[in-house]
């Protein structure tokens, strides 16, 4: 038997934390520690779903799933997240796979029951693969409820059996990178997983961020006073727990790319990269991601790298593993409420405008002439 209880994110589950990733799927971004960071700073109303198994001695947690609580616009009805808060790039629960077939139902059971949470659940980049995604979907089904399919996409990821592209011409290419780079100084790569290391290295990718086009378009972190503070806190409740690091790619000491990385369990996921744009051309964004894909699977702990990204990001160009990615949303009611019709239309109107958006951009693409130079891999200010 599963009990579930719904509470703010705190720091005392952090032990039963601890336990749960050991046996159970991993999502980063259910963390207590960077649910935490969303609340201390009111960047998100976070409520976090407990699933305990009842009679369990010492106590046992056997899944988490948090939600936020939004509305998309003034006067429009609240809706559950399953994305807890902006800058979250998956939203599956974190589940035991021994009671994911208790712990599912008994999440939307408890939805269902609390008057204060509406019905109407929105689940974007939601892992498909995992075990608890069948299980919503055969839960779903004995209710009578048929979500809406809003999306289906894959995501770069890779494991240390599958996934790492060790030939071809991208491998070619990284290393001519590298050669050329390491002709104007000594370049080294570092990636250190103290509290003071990661708060460091994390100013100097804000930094680079601030300086990319990001920060001229206006939508580098550091652009916005209020991401700046979570994403800062998010960082540090992280790094206290030895969950996150900045891998820093540098020439004669000066870095020239960062890249943000989180830890869950035997899981790294790449969360956003950063470069100086005088460096582009000898691809740093890649070049560090490979680095750091070979330094993380040389070590004992980590087993996969979820990339936080599109399928046609750049690290797609150096993994060959992906992994299956849903946006659906649901209605947990006895019937298709009108909320839930007027999410439905909303959602399904800016899917269109997406589409549409990458159609003209597919073919300005297309249609723009091929230049000559230098065939660098791609360098996304971010990934995610």
């Amino acid at each position: 038997m599963v009990l579930v209880t719904i509470d703010s994110p705190n720091q005392a589950i952090a032990p039963y934390w601890d336990d749960l990733v050991r046996r159970a799927s991993s999502n980063v971004f259910m963390d207590p520690a960077a649910l935490q960071a969303a609340c201390e700073t009111d960047f998100a109303e976070v409520q976090m779903m407990l699933a305990w198994e009842e009679g369990a001695e010492p106590r046992r947690l056997v899944g988490v799933w948090a939600m936020r609580l939004r509305s998309v616009a003034p006067l429009w009805p609240h809706l559950l997240e399953t994305l807890p808060y902006n800058y979250a790039f998956q939203s599956s629960p974190v589940v035991d796979p021994a009671f994911v077939d208790e712990v599912i139902p008994a999440f939307f059971a408890a939805i269902e029951r609390n008057s204060s949470l509406p019905n109407v659940v929105s689940m974007k980049a939601f892992d498909a693969e995992c075990a608890s995604y069948a299980a919503i979907l055969k839960v779903l089904a004995r209710r009578g409820i048929t979500p809406l399919m809003l999306s289906r996409h894959a995501r770069p990821f890779v494991t240390r059996e599958f996934g790492v592209k060790r030939s071809g011409s991208t491998r070619k290419k990284l290393r001519q990178d590298w050669n050329r780079l390491s002709a104007l100084g000594a370049v080294d790569v570092l990636n250190g997983r103290t509290t003071e290391a990661v708060e460091g290295a994390f100013e100097t990718f804000l930094a680079l961020e601030k300086a990319s086009w990001k920060g001229v378009q206006g939508t580098a972190l550091l652009s916005d006073s209020g991401d700046a503070v979570f994403v800062r806190k998010l960082l540090q409740n992280l790094a206290a727990g030895r969950n996150a690091s900045v891998a820093l790619l540098r020439v004669d000491g000066a870095p020239i790319a960062a890249q943000v990385l989180m830890y869950c369990g035997a899981t790294a996921y790449t969360w956003k990269t950063s470069f100086d744009a005088n460096y582009a051309k000898y691809s740093p964004g890649a070049l560090l991601i490979d680095r750091v894909t070979d330094e993380l699977f040389a070590g004992p702990d980590i087993f996969a790298i979820n990339s936080c990204a599109a399928g046609t990001s750049f690290m797609a160009q150096l993994w060959a593993g992906q992994r299956t990615m849903v946006d659906l949303l649901v209605d947990v009611g006895q019937a298709k409420s009108l909320h839930f019709r007027m999410e439905a239309a909303r959602e399904l109107g800016l899917e269109r405008l997406r589409n549409l958006r990458d159609q003209i951009r597919g073919r300005t693409t297309a249609s723009a002439p091929k230049k000559g130079g230098h065939g660098r891999l791609p360098d996304p200010i971010i990934s995610g």
